[in-house]
């Protein structure tokens, strides 16, 4: 299983971006994703997660805000993000849950900051 994101970077408030995560090695379909941050000193806290079904649930901190949503032809997961905040910066990560096993991606960055 490898996940690998990207999409991270600086943004003002108030700006958008589109964190992908391009998975491999098992059959992405068919199985739950989500995404995960971790600011520093923080412990990882869920953000937003979709079945294989497309059923979507969300953080309240980030309900409205972002839409997380998936490609299976691609076999990539997609974060987007609207009216970002500064406490939105974090490490965010990429999450593949297989029949509860969990595996990570290495994360990418996102700071929000004028």
């Amino acid at each position: 299983v490898q996940l690998v994101e990207s999409g991270g970077g600086l943004v003002q408030p108030g700006g958008s971006l589109r964190l992908s995560c391009a998975a491999s090695g098992f059959t992405f379909s068919n199985y739950p994703m989500g995404w995960y941050r971790q600011a520093p000193g923080n412990q990882r806290d869920w953000v937003a997660s979709i079945s294989s079904s497309s059923s979507t649930n969300y953080a309240d901190s980030v309900k409205g805000r972002f839409t997380i949503s998936r490609d299976n032809a691609k076999n990539t997961l997609y974060l987007q993000m609207n009216s970002l905040k500064p406490e939105d910066t974090a490490v965010f990560y990429c999450n593949a849950n297989l029949w509860g096993l969990q595996y990570w991606g290495r994360g990418t960055q996102v700071t929000v900051s004028s």
